[in-house]
């Protein structure tokens, strides 16, 4: 049996420090039918949203700024949301626990954003909780 399908016109939460790479997922997110709803670019900002805003993913860059963001993946999980980490170091780049959360590998396309999309919500399916 295989997952429901992902709907259109989720809310994304995008944490990433890079403008450029932030700009691309704007614009990828808005390629597939869904929209990057917030973003952070200080750790802060990114544990609060995390924490309060509206939304139905969250995208979060791994090396952030010097720092990890595994601190807003466990926000996110604890509202039972999903989530995709992307990364430039593969998964090997990523702590253990987290390992078997869907991975976005930098540098990556509209293709790749969506197919992530999909493995996250399924994630989220399969473990009965968010991923």
């Amino acid at each position: 049996m295989s997952a429901a399908p992902v709907p259109k016109g989720l809310r994304a939460l995008v944490v990433e420090d890079e403008s450029l790479i932030l700009m691309l997922l704007e614009d990828m997110l808005a390629e597939i039918g869904h929209n990057c709803a917030f973003t952070a670019r200080r750790l802060d900002a990114a544990l609060e949203a995390a924490r309060e805003a509206p939304f139905d993913i969250a995208i979060l860059d791994i090396n952030f700024n010097g720092a990890t963001t595994y601190a807003v993946a466990e926000a996110v999980v604890a509202r039972g949301l999903p989530l995709i980490f992307a990364t430039g170091y593969g998964v090997h780049g990523i702590a253990e626990p987290w390992r078997s959360r869907p991975i976005l590998q930098k540098p990556f396309d509209s293709q790749a954003l969506a197919k992530a999309i999909d493995a996250a919500f399924a994630f989220s399916a399969l473990s009965g909780r968010a991923s």
